[in-house]
């Protein structure tokens, strides 16, 4: 969660008692209101969720395909929903945490004629269309509908890192954004709502194969006979360049990408020197291989063309068509 600033010790001396205002009546007529929400889907994340509402005070109904999961939030405090129509009827806001959207779909027509008048937030993870095509299907049955995705660190949504990107109607995200904040940063995109899994995605893409190289490096350190953690302070430390290669290549990419063909066939020399001292040792060197394959390709098209192509003009399919 984002810490408050530090404030001068002066800051914290107390005014002389006065009337109370507009503002200060209305905020404390807000406190007293009842602050509720329903939680479908009780995974790692869904629990998460679960115990930061009820950190913050908010009272929370939960339904989930397996009740034993739903039991264990009820020991912390939580309401089970013996149905998905009861968990519905519960609160105005109901906060989606399943596996996909299709897992939407088969949850909420079980009370499909309970969603008019509701608000649906789907923090589950899913395609950008899938998104889209869910929020549709929502608000033909009456709710209200904001999509969103949520970057943690593992399960840990209160990990400094952590925040949920949502998009869809504006006016529906700020009507229940204090609702949701418990949960995590926000960071409200735009009134598509396919835009959250489209970042979302775009975030996991780069995580995926970054998670992989990881497992790639560390099993070559230690099939080649040293030690893990000796290797990880230099790991973190070479893992400071990321935000300027980042920037850099955010505006190269902006006009069309890098490339040089000199500097790709260095790549593709690069890229065998990592496969050669993974497979030494007997590491599986399927990702580098892979890499390789793409600076292989950048060099192709680029001799081909007679000018450098990018392995950004690749992905985009771009590369044809100049």
């Amino acid at each position: 969660m984002r810490s408050s600033p530090n404030l001068p010790i002066g800051a914290l001396s107390y005014p002389a008692p006065q009337s109370k205002t507009h503002d200060q009546q209305q905020g404390r007529n807000m406190s007293q209101q009842k602050r509720s929400v329903s939680v479908i889907g009780l995974g790692p994340m869904g629990q998460s969720m679960v115990k930061a509402f009820l950190k913050a005070g908010v009272e929370v109904t939960v339904w989930n395909r397996s009740a034993d999961k739903a039991d264990a939030m009820v020991e912390l405090g939580a309401k089970k929903a013996a149905t998905v129509a009861e968990a519905l009827n519960a609160n105005e806001v109901t906060v989606l945490s399943l596996t996909h959207y299709a897992a939407m779909y088969s949850v909420l027509e079980q009370a499909a004629d309970q969603l008019n008048g509701k608000v649906i937030f789907n923090l589950s993870s899913d395609s950008p269309e899938k998104a889209r095509a869910g929020g549709k299907w929502v608000r033909e049955h009456g709710a209200e509908f904001v999509s969103g995705g949520v970057m943690s660190a593992g399960d840990n949504i209160e990990h400094p890192a952590s925040y949920i990107f949502y998009s869809g109607p504006k006016e529906i995200f700020e009507a229940h954004a204090e609702l949701l904040r418990p949960l995590s940063p926000q960071e409200y995109l735009g009134v598509d709502d396919g835009l959250a899994q489209v970042f979302y995605q775009a975030l996991l893409t780069t995580f995926h194969p970054w998670l992989l190289a990881f497992d790639q490096a560390t099993a070559m350190i230690s099939k080649a006979g040293h030690d893990i953690a000796q290797f990880v302070p230099f790991a973190i430390r070479s893992s400071q360049a990321y935000p300027y290669f980042m920037e850099e290549f955010s505006v190269a990419n902006q006009n069309g990408g890098w490339a040089d063909l000199a500097s790709l066939k260095m790549m593709v020399a690069g890229a065998q020197h990592i496969i050669d001292a993974s497979e030494e040792v007997g590491v599986d060197a399927t990702l580098s291989h892979a890499s390789q394959e793409f600076w292989n390709k950048a060099v192709a098209a680029s001799e081909e063309a007679g000018r450098a192509v990018s392995t950004y003009e690749l992905m985009r399919g771009a590369a044809e068509s100049k």
